[in-house]
């Protein structure tokens, strides 16, 4: 599949009709979508028949784009049943199937409820450990909670087996790439994007907002094999 073929049909993505700002719910655009996963399935192998995890779904606009470039395993993370609903009702439509678990990933451990409301106390990290490959966010900017972006991308590195791909904004650049040092995993700058924000609320001012953001790839390092 080419990228504008993509691109094109994550146009019927549906998306927020009542987004919660304390939720800094914004919609990841079909033009971005495409990027990021076009970008990890054609130049990392990232995506094809790879089990992915996508934090903060939201609409699942990124999970759908996945399944339609050959993952072979999707789940759904967030906090909101309504954004969950919004995604099944999207991921019906483009008959695909993805799994949703309700959790606060900002929470210590994270309670999570699968989409049918079967409550599991393990927490979505125990549950899912091991079984993705990659994963994939755009979370909150931290503009209503400051530092749940860097809580999101902790979480999100924690459960990959591979890679994980996230966007911030480029002014938090050199805060994220002391961090992955810290966290021991390589961390790329595959773009400099721009993100444009319609007005989504009603304190907004401009009808659209345009945002410098990094699209970013961070690899977990392979542990050292024991020796005997």
């Amino acid at each position: 599949m080419k990228l504008k073929e993509l691109e094109g049909y994550l146009q019927d993505v549906a998306v927020f009709t009542d987004p919660k700002i304390k939720l800094e719910q914004y919609p990841t655009t079909p033009h971005l979508a495409a990027r990021m996963l076009y970008t990890a399935h054609t130049t990392y192998d990232d995506i094809e028949n790879k089990a992915v995890g996508d934090m903060g779904c939201g609409c699942g606009i990124l999970s759908i784009a996945a399944a339609m470039l050959g993952s072979s395993y999707n789940v759904g993370f967030d906090i909101d049943p309504d954004a969950i609903a919004i995604a099944q009702e999207n991921c019906e439509e483009f008959e695909i199937e993805m799994d949703f678990i309700l959790t606060d990933l900002s929470a210590t451990p994270a309670p999570a409820i699968m989409a049918n409301g079967e409550e599991n106390a393990r927490g979505p990290y125990e549950m899912m450990k091991g079984k993705l490959d990659t994963i994939l966010m755009n979370p909150p900017f931290g503009t209503k909670l400051k530092g749940i972006d860097m809580v999101f991308l902790k979480k999100g590195i924690d459960l990959a087996n591979h890679a994980v791909y996230s966007l911030h904004k480029t002014s938090t650049r050199d805060h994220i790439l002391k961090k992955a040092k810290e966290w021991g995993v390589e961390c790329e700058v595959v773009a400099e994007l721009r993100y444009n924000l319609d007005k989504s609320y009603k304190f907004h001012k401009k009808q659209s907002l345009d945002i410098a953001v990094d699209f970013l790839r961070f690899e977990k390092k392979p542990r050292p094999e024991k020796s005997d």
